[in-house]
């Protein structure tokens, strides 16, 4: 049995395995073969996960009543939510714009933390679900909110969170799959040399900040990381962006445009809050602090989201529109370059 690369971005919330059955094993259904493997899943787990098609034997999604015989390939999606601690409801605003009996559709404000962790074991957003599931007594096959993904603390926009564990693994296939369909906003420091190009480069962690990412083009470490980009409008000193990720790494985004030269504007962490280009003029270091006061974390906003739903199996397309701090952002920009 062996354990795959998973994309660091949902580093987690899957568990890949590959198994290969051994040559004296009896033929076994294959629910009750996982379990044996897996002690800390439940029976309804390992079910929803073959009902979801996560469970491959010899190339072919089975059923949860298949019988393993020696030598089969099996491979297995599972889900398996971080449990650092007990989830405490807490009673915190939450932008849902989508809800039904399968999933949940949030638009994220910046500065809240996705799921409790060392440093932020409440106010999260799970916390704040695990509220209004209680408050409108919903009942779910899961211990606890299913979070399919994740995005930055500072980082607003669009999530999805399945309600059961069905849910659960079927929209963690696309997401594994990355068949899902998401474009980020960003504004990057300096006016962009091309209207849309990629960038490739290894991403791993940086050798003395361990708090950030480095892009190591040939290879030498880290993992493989490519980010497509395309202009939608420039401020002369800063871009707007649209990114599509071909991978999911830790501060991808982030990591990717800095390493090109165009950090993202007003990100701490990658040295973005100071004025990284434009002129050494006293009013045009007075407007960027006024900007940094406006948009105070890192531009970058999750705008699209789109999946096919785990019941219906239609597509689902939602749009978040650019966050309050942003869209003032680029008014200030607009006004200052015009005057």
């Amino acid at each position: 049995m062996e354990n795959i690369d998973i994309d660091e971005e949902n580093k987690g919330l899957y568990e890949h395995l590959n198994i290969t059955v051994d040559s004296k094993q009896e033929p076994l259904r294959i629910d009750k073969f996982l379990l044996i493997y897996r002690q800390n899943s439940s029976r309804n787990k390992i079910s929803q996960t073959c009902r979801a098609g996560n469970v491959i034997v010899n190339g072919t999604a089975v059923k949860q009543n298949y019988r393993v015989k020696p030598g089969d390939q099996i491979s297995v999606l599972l889900t398996h939510p971080p449990r650092e601690n007990v989830i405490i409801p807490q009673d915190i605003p939450v932008n849902i714009v989508y809800e039904d009996d399968d999933l949940v559709v949030v638009d994220k404000e910046p500065g809240m933390v996705v799921h409790p962790g060392f440093g932020n074991w409440d106010g999260t957003l799970v916390n704040a679900l695990a509220f209004h599931f209680e408050k409108n007594g919903q009942k779910s096959d899961l211990d606890r909110v299913g979070l399919v993904h994740r995005i930055d603390k500072d980082t607003s926009g669009l999530l999805v969170i399945a309600k059961n564990e069905y849910a659960l693994s079927f929209l963690a296939k696309q997401f594994f799959n990355r068949t899902t369909k998401r474009l980020y906003w960003a504004f990057v420091w300096g006016n962009m040399q091309d209207e849309e190009g990629t960038i490739r480069g290894h991403i791993g962690r940086h050798p003395k900040n361990r708090m950030q990412m480095s892009v190591y083009e040939d290879g030498s470490q880290g993992k493989h990381a490519v980010t497509h980009y395309k202009v939608l409008e420039r401020f002369k000193y800063m871009t707007w962006v649209e990114c599509k990720l071909e991978t999911g790494r830790t501060h991808q985004i982030r990591a990717h445009f800095r390493h090109i030269g165009h950090t993202l504007f007003n990100d701490e962490r990658y040295e973005g809050h100071t004025p990284l280009r434009g002129i050494n003029l006293p009013k045009y270091k007075q407007f960027i602090k006024n900007v940094f006061e406006i948009l105070p974390r890192h531009a970058l906003h999750a705008h699209t989201l789109g999946f096919i739903h785990p019941t219906t199996k239609k597509e689902l397309y939602f749009e978040s529109p650019m966050p309050k701090d942003m869209a003032d952002a680029v008014k200030k920009w607009r006004n200052y370059l015009e005057n």
